[in-house]
């Protein structure tokens, strides 16, 4: 598969993992391997970021994976850019994935924080990958002020629902100058390789793999869905029709 590249750094995989609601690390673990992911995401609020022997960071191989900080639970932009700020005072990359959610029951992201906070840390040299509802507008002025990604949400946080956000999600994609994460909702890997057929560059999983009877089998499971998707974009997709047509000549045949 063509390589991912963000902020000039290039991965295999096209598929990143989040590392939450996990019955246990060692299944946490085992999804991570068999999905082939590169990228793993961790709430800074759930860790001791400063602790290497914390539970959740100690099963981690940073050699292998890059730790992607989130600041899920932030509030509003203040918070969010004292997390990040905490997290690379810790010793983590420069890397964040930016997640302003103040609304407790559907989590969906407050674009104006989220803007906010995106300017300060730019600006700070933080590597920003802001998660957004799917906003076409909202998405193209994070670009314009430097984040690395846009990731906009196909259906709020842990629903499973699937790329309910698909036609804004189109047109995000149709406007990017930055690769497109689609985040959030995807509950199955039907979800992933759709979002993928569409052309987004990757796609980050977590609750589908989480709840999972085999965290493992569908981590390996949402592997294919990416890569499916991913070569089926690259192979070009017929365009849909409103009428029927043959695909074997109907000429020369019987009627004539």
């Amino acid at each position: 598969m063509d390589p991912l590249i963000i902020a000039g750094r290039r991965f295999k995989s096209r598929l990143l993992v989040g590392t939450g609601k996990f019955s246990s690390n060692a299944a946490m673990v085992a999804a991570m391997e068999s999905s082939g992911c590169e990228i793993v995401t961790v709430a800074l609020r759930r860790v001791d970021i400063d602790s290497p022997a914390d539970s959740l960071l100690a099963h981690i191989d940073r050699e292998k994976y890059l730790l992607l900080p989130n600041t899920s639970g932030a509030r509003d932009a203040e918070e969010a850019v004292r997390l990040a700020r905490l997290a690379r005072a810790a010793g983590c990359e420069p890397w964040v994935k930016l997640e302003v959610t103040p609304d407790p029951y559907y989590l969906l992201p407050d674009p104006i924080e989220t803007f906010k906070a995106a300017e300060i840390l730019v600006k700070e040299g933080f590597t920003v990958l802001p998660y957004i509802n799917a906003d076409p507008v909202l998405a193209k002025r994070l670009q314009e002020i430097g984040t690395a990604t846009v990731m906009p949400l196909g259906a709020p946080i842990g629903t499973n629902k699937g790329l309910k956000t698909r036609e804004q999600i189109a047109i995000i994609i149709e406007q990017a100058i930055v690769p497109v994460v689609v985040d959030a909702g995807l509950g199955a890997p039907s979800h992933a390789a759709e979002a993928m057929e569409m052309g987004a560059d990757c796609v980050l999983v977590n609750t589908a793999l989480a709840v999972a009877g085999n965290p493992a089998a569908m981590g390996a499971a949402f592997r294919k869905g990416v890569e499916a998707g991913r070569e089926a974009f690259l192979a070009g997709l017929g365009e849909t029709r409103q009428q029927a047509e043959a695909s074997s000549p109907l000429t020369g045949f019987l009627r004539d």
